[in-house]
């Protein structure tokens, strides 16, 4: 297989990128950004195998998110577990809920199924906000530092090469499920899954499979993200959240892994351009989702790739 291939040149391109990224940043906030930029795609590259490749919406993936976030600040503040056995949990507990609620609600379709996704993301921020013993309510709860074998990871710099590490094998799990019959099998579902039910595919096994997979990346993602931050809000649960990571993979492009970094790497920077208008942020994004779907429909990197090669 090539390197101009996205399984290989693509990922190494990747890599290439997060490795040589450093050499320009010239304190620990160009570091904090680009944390934040890749948390965010790790999970949007989830998302969109779920979104782009099975075409099943998702309007409250935040929550897993936030599950696994609130599982090892729980775990580790509470209940003195180790952080990794406490990301660990958190992501079986995770993929577990996935694997139950996906049963039922991914036999709907379109905007039935969109408004029982949204109804299971509002739930779990009900429950983070309410719960306040537990979770620390609307103000939260504090993170203790992430130590491993007795190492204490601490500082931008350090996360950051974690961070990194972790968005290269998430995007390489999905290149890897996209080249297998898994991602035929999710294809076949989002082109027409009454075809594919026909031929003999088991459907539902497909959705229900992936949106573990989904699950699970945003739970480990969350999990990482409370240990760097030290804290951890039910804002990263809640509607808007989910909202933007949607957003992210629609602008980038729906199928497309390296799209769904793009919208990443452009939706995180976009509320750090525009400084003073934080009030109009969700404003912003509906805009961009509009514009998007009206004029982009196959997202900002299908769309150039595509000019690219009528021009040549």
């Amino acid at each position: 297989m090539g390197l101009t291939t996205p399984r290989t040149g693509g990922l190494l391109a990747l890599a290439l990128v997060i490795a040589l990224l450093p050499l320009a940043f010239r304190n620990n906030y160009h570091y904090d950004v680009a944390i934040h930029i890749i948390i965010n795609a790790a999970v949007v590259v989830g998302l969109n195998l779920l979104i782009g490749y099975a075409g099943q919406i998702s309007l409250g993936h935040a929550a897993f998110f936030g599950l696994g976030a609130y599982t090892s600040a729980i775990l580790t503040a509470s209940h003195g577990w180790p952080p990794l056995a406490a990301l660990g949990a958190g992501a079986v507990g995770v993929g577990l809920l996935a694997f139950l609620i996906g049963q039922p609600i991914l036999r709907l379709k379109g905007h039935y199924l969109a408004m029982a996704t949204l109804g299971f993301g509002i739930i779990i921020s009900i429950v983070l906000n309410t719960e306040s013993a537990l979770t620390g309510g609307p103000d939260g709860m504090v993170v203790p530092a992430f130590t491993l074998f007795g190492w204490n990871l601490y500082g931008e710099k350090s996360w950051y090469w974690v961070f990194g590490g972790l968005l290269v094998l998430v995007t390489w799990l999905a290149l890897n499920i996209i080249d297998s019959p898994v991602g035929r099998a999710l294809r076949g579902v989002h082109g027409s899954e009454v075809a594919a039910q026909v031929s003999g595919m088991n459907t539902s096994h497909y959705k229900v499979l992936i949106f573990v997979v989904s699950a699970i990346i945003a739970s480990i993602a969350g999990s990482l993200a409370a240990h760097y931050a030290g804290f951890i809000t039910p804002g990263e649960s809640g509607f808007f959240r989910s909202i933007e990571l949607v957003t992210m993979v629609v602008l980038g492009g729906m199928a497309s892994t390296f799209g769904a970094i793009l919208g990443a790497l452009i939706l995180t920077l976009l509320p750090q351009l525009l400084a003073g208008f934080e009030d109009y942020e969700m404003m912003i994004f509906g805009a961009i989702l509009m514009v998007t779907m009206i004029f982009m429909p196959k997202g900002l990197l299908p769309t150039l790739l595509r000019l690219r090669r009528a021009r040549s």
